[in-house]
């Protein structure tokens, strides 16, 4: 494994049993709760005992802190760049997590009272209900450092409505709170200073019916109103410009609306999104378009095969360079390889897609009888 940024006496995870509520605190408030392998080995824990406990009826998630979580730990990455496979167990696991998040029989309720980006996000958004605030902030920058949108987000942006889960996919657009509800990516808007009253309610509350949960979160949610300015309200020009074949031609579309009369915003994302890595752009606009027309099971699949081929610099180290660029030397000057989008060769992105044989796949137990099977312990990785 490769070596995590992680105080070895530091509970990463607090898990509370209190009667039938059951609460999971991501706790590395100074890290902004990100995810390393004991993160995503202390969850499944969790998240597999109570399923399994008759006692256990309501699941309630939060973030220790200013964040919720700010998705992987870029460090532990980085740190591995040398050793082979050194993040493979906590690549698989983490998808494997993903899975069982999206199906679990209990009702959780994610209180998400800041930063939810990337992997963190994806404790968030499948939940059956998650609570966002004024303080809020989602974003899926994955493209941006030469990785790709993963734990689910293939599958889950590409079913948003049009063509906005390309746009959030690409250019890694903030989205607030009260956005995150209207797009459908949660539930229910709490302002933060109410939050710690609905956590009481709902463990006083005892119960994990749905009705009664729900009933509970509206009596502190307010319906929300988008601002003028809101992303959501450029519907319009965003399924136009991101609808497109290519990311060359989103990105000739999106300047051609830039140049139109009231439409100054676009300048700082087209910025961003020409300031990304090729690579990292190509590879998540086609896994974005294969997970409309798959499963979940098959987009965590095809994710674990592209985390792997990135991290093993299949085709390009850009992920390492952009991990640099932003987490280590903080330069923001990335150097891509290549540096621009009509070098990237479309038969070398075919290579980071194509299967790898059945026993080196991520094994997601789609049957009813063995549905916590699948383990990293019992692949052919961990033989």
């Amino acid at each position: 494994m490769a070596k995590e940024v992680v105080n070895p006496d530091e509970l990463v995870v607090v898990g509370e049993e209190l009667d039938h509520v059951r609460i999971i605190t991501l706790n590395r408030p100074r890290h902004l709760n990100v995810i390393s392998s004991k993160v995503v080995s202390l969850l499944a824990k969790y998240l597999e005992q109570w399923e399994r406990d008759e006692q256990a009826q309501l699941i309630l998630i939060k973030g220790a802190g200013r964040a919720f979580s700010a998705g992987g730990d870029l460090k532990m990455f980085y740190e591995g760049r040398k050793s082979k496979d050194s993040c493979l167990e906590v690549v698989y696991r983490m998808y494997w997590l993903c899975y069982h998040i999206h199906t679990y029989k209990k009702i959780q309720v994610a209180l998400v009272q800041g930063i939810s980006m990337g992997g963190g996000a994806s404790l968030m958004v499948p939940m059956k209900f998650s609570v966002v605030t004024e303080k809020t902030v989602f974003a899926t920058p994955e493209a941006s450092i030469g990785f790709h949108v993963d734990c689910g987000f293939s599958y889950m942006l590409s079913h948003l409505p049009g063509h906005l889960g390309e746009y959030l996919a690409l250019t890694g657009a903030r989205l607030n709170g009260k956005e995150l509800v209207v797009a459908g990516l949660a539930t229910h808007f709490v302002p933060l200073e109410k939050l710690p009253e609905l956590e009481k309610r709902l463990i006083s509350l005892n119960v994990g019916d749905e009705n009664s949960v729900k009933a509970t979160i509206e009596e502190f949610s307010l319906h929300v109103q988008l601002d003028e300015d809101s992303i959501l309200n450029k519907k319009q020009i965003i399924d136009e410009c991101f609808s497109k074949d290519s990311v060359a031609d989103i990105i000739k579309s999106f300047e051609v609306e830039a140049s139109k009369e009231g439409n100054e915003w676009i300048g700082p994302v087209l910025k961003g999104l020409k300031r990304s890595s090729p690579t990292g752009l190509k590879i998540t606009l086609r896994s974005i378009r294969e997970g409309r027309k798959q499963t979940l099971a098959e987009s965590l699949k095809k994710e674990f095969r592209l985390t792997m081929n990135i991290l093993r610099t299949t085709i390009s180290a850009d992920v390492y360079e952009g991990i640099r660029a932003l987490t280590i030397d903080k330069d923001n000057a990335p150097k891509w390889d290549p540096p621009i989008l009509d070098q990237v060769d479309d038969e070398k992105i075919d290579l980071v897609f194509q299967p790898f044989t059945e026993d080196l796949e991520l094994k997601v137990p789609e049957q009813e009888d063995c549905r916590w099977d699948g383990k990293y312990e019992n692949s052919a990785y961990a033989k």
